[in-house]
C-alpha cells in the first residue's frame, strides 16, 4: 500500500491524515500537497495524524525528510504568507523516534515543528480547544 494523504481544512487548522507504507519521496510529495491547502486556505495550524503509517524510516530518511520540510516551509510558505505555519505531528513507534530527529532539523532551520505520541497534547500546542471535533471521533 503506498503513502496517502487525507487533507481536510476545519475551523482553525488543516487536518492532515497519512497513512499506508512510508517511502521518503512520497512523503516530500504528500507534504507539498500540504502546503498547497496551507496556502490556499490561509491557515497557520497543521495537524498531521500519522499513527497509521508503518514502515521504519533510516535515520538518513528522517534526517532528510526534516530537512526537506524546513528547506520547503522557508522557500514557499515565507514568500506567501505572513506567518509561518506550525506543524503538530501525531505518530507512534516506530516513527515516533526518542531524539525526535525531525523535529530538531526542522526547529534549527526556524520552522515551528513538534512531534507528539496523542493528539491532546498536539492539539494544545497548536492552542486548538476540544471543540474541533470531528467525526472520527476526539479531535
Amino acid at each position: 500500500m503506498s503513502l496517502g494523504f487525507s487533507i481536510q481544512p476545519e475551523s482553525g487548522f488543516l487536518r492532515v491524515i497519512a497513512s499506508g507504507s512510508f517511502s521518503l519521496g512520497e512523503a516530500k510529495a504528500g507534504f507539498l500537497d500540504v502546503l498547497d491547502a496551507v496556502k490556499q486556505h490561509r491557515l497557520t495550524k497543521v495537524l498531521i495524524d500519522a499513527r497509521e503509517l508503518s514502515g521504519d524510516p533510516t535515520t538518513m530518511e528522517r534526517f532528510g525528510y526534516g530537512q526537506f520540510v524546513a528547506q520547503t516551509v522557508n522557500e514557499v510558505i515565507g514568500r506567501s504568507m505572513a506567518h509561518s505555519p506550525r506543524f503538530a505531528y501525531v505518530l507512534k513507534a516506530p516513527f515516533l523516534h526518542p531524539e525526535k530527529l525531525s523535529e530538531t532539523i526542522a526547529g534549527n532551520r526556524g520552522v515551528a515543528l513538534k512531534i507528539f505520541d496523542n493528539i491532546d497534547s498536539a492539539m494544545e500546542w497548536l492552542d486548538m480547544a476540544k471543540a474541533n471535533t470531528s467525526p472520527l471521533g476526539g479531535y
